[in-house]
């Protein structure tokens, strides 16, 4: 069996993961605009922890896509036909939230932010809703026959799975963020933060857990439920360090819950990279939607390359922004006055 499809799995699970974890905690930020801050200048203490960042973390989720069209482009070509509105919705939410992010600011009027901070909130909602259905989707399956095409209606893609997908995904960026914003904010949204997290961490992730068990139960190897284990002991790790307001070891807690907990998920399934609901004959695999050897050669070839210069490109970018942030470094909200009198010539 040739190595590279395997190889290439794992480097887009990898991607996925990356994307969770940094994409995750800035979706959360943008959630608890609207479920947390009490007023503007929380809001903008919020805003100002992944304003330098969240635009860089959405390069995980292009390059995840990227990947797969280029490594699995069967698995691609089934997977965006069948979850097309889905995804549609997902692109919107992430439009309106990026532009929410650059007008919100633009006019001294707290109605008109009001507006853009309703757009980064549902924006947020639905991009991570939207990306938790499509990846529980692509671990439970599809209604896929013998060509990869998708059975039934627009919505047939429509069932439990995905609805605990993307309810594990919002309820982990809210979690996630909420221990970010611990880690990188002082005074009162650092308390209470701080508290969200000790608060409802267990609630916040049992749909995750419950994902987790469910392809365990299905698929689960030895491997994967020593993964499993991981996961639940970095769980506890992080609530208690929580507890002791030990923000930094809060957070890792929670990466490495994500990390073995989607690595579990992802080490399960293989080496399906999406079942089929309707016969397991046309289950798709690393094998038989891959591309060829060559372009997985020359793939690698350009990610070995690539994928360092992105990884310390964004080490570098944490690592400046690194300060923590209150209310005291938020300057008082201004209006633009234009130009009065006529030019001289």
């Amino acid at each position: 069996m040739d190595l590279l499809p395997t190889v290439w799995f794992v480097l887009i699970a990898v991607l996925w993961t990356g994307y969770l974890f940094l994409e995750g905690f800035d979706l959360g930020v943008g959630m608890l605009m609207k479920l947390f801050a009490r007023d503007e200048t929380e809001r903008r203490v919020l805003l100002n922890t992944i304003g330098p960042v969240w635009d860089g973390n959405e390069v995980w989720l292009l390059t995840a896509g990227g990947a797969t069209f280029a490594a699995f482009p069967l698995w691609y070509a089934s997977l965006f036909s069948a979850l097309y509105v889905p995804l549609v919705i997902v692109l919107l939410g992430l439009i309106f939230r990026a532009v929410a992010f650059e007008y919100r600011g633009k006019v001294d009027d707290q109605r008109w932010r009001n507006r853009w901070d309703w757009a980064i909130a549902a924006g947020s909602f639905i991009a991570a809703f939207g990306v938790g259905a499509a990846l529980a989707l692509t671990t439970t399956g599809l209604p896929l026959d013998a060509n990869g095409d998708r059975v039934g209606g627009p919505f047939a893609w429509f069932n439990g799975y995905a609805v605990l997908g993307g309810l594990a995904v919002v309820g982990f960026c809210l979690m996630h963020a909420a221990a970010f914003l611990a880690l990188k904010t002082d005074g009162e949204v650092r308390r209470r933060t701080g508290a969200l997290v000790v608060r409802f961490l267990p609630l916040g992730v049992l749909p995750l857990l419950a994902w987790v068990l469910a392809v365990q139960l299905r698929d689960g190897k030895p491997l994967t439920w020593l993964l499993v284990g991981v996961a639940a002991l970095a769980l506890v790790f992080a609530w208690v360090s929580g507890r002791r307001s030990r923000e930094g070891f809060s957070f890792l807690g929670l990466g490495i819950f994500l990390i073995s907990g989607a690595a579990s998920i992802f080490g399960a399934v293989y080496p399906k990279v999406l079942p089929s609901t309707l016969n397991a004959q046309y289950n798709l695999t690393v094998q038989n939607a891959s591309s060829s050897s060559y372009t997985l050669g020359l793939m690698s070839i350009v990610a070995c390359i690539g994928v360092p210069l992105v990884l310390a490109y964004q080490a570098w970018t944490y690592w400046v922004f690194r300060k923590r942030i209150s209310g005291a470094h938020i300057p008082a909200a201004h209006a633009v006055q234009p130009a009065t009198g006529r030019q001289q010539g």
